[in-house]
């Protein structure tokens, strides 16, 4: 696994710099690819792990890198213009700065049951799967997680006054 890493790590990184511009977002998706491959050599059966192969996963990690930043700004584009119709009082005069930051504070587990929910849309039967929970407790969990939010948006809120 050394010698390929050394072979391919310059394409694989070459390929995903020339096509995110950004150094950091390239060197984050090789580690992702790399790790990806060490994860598949694990496999009962491995594939044939070579520089094409990597280049491929390299690809994925990339496409994968672009619909998770569309998903992202497809919900702060949302979230900006929800002024239309609101279902909830509550959502209509919320900050997105002290969302995320009142989100921070939160548990880790709250965290990422309302990432799941709500910036990446899962149901929630999806959201309890990913969490190896029963739909029942992720349910319970996801109430819990928007009552934490809202009274870490509420304290945050008024420590800004």
């Amino acid at each position: 696994m050394v010698a390929i890493y050394r072979d391919a790590l310059p394409q694989v990184y070459g390929y995903l710099l020339l096509r995110c511009g950004s150094v950091a977002v390239a060197e984050d998706l090789t580690a992702e690819t790399f790790l990806a491959a060490v994860a598949a050599t694990e496999r009962a059966e491995p594939p044939d792990v070579n520089v094409a192969w990597l280049v491929g996963v390299a690809r994925h990690k990339l496409v994968d890198h672009w619909r998770r930043i569309g998903r992202e700004q497809r919900t702060l584009a949302a979230v900006e213009s929800a002024d239309d119709r609101v279902d909830d009082p509550w959502d209509e005069h919320m900050d997105v700065a002290a969302v995320h930051a009142a989100l921070a504070d939160l548990p880790v587990p709250q965290r990422i049951a309302l990432s799941m929910r709500y910036l990446d849309g899962l149901p929630v039967a999806a959201v309890a799967e990913r969490l190896g929970r029963s739909l029942h407790a992720t349910e319970t969990l996801l109430v819990r997680a928007r009552s934490a939010l809202r009274r870490a948006y509420r304290e945050g809120d008024d420590r800004d006054v």
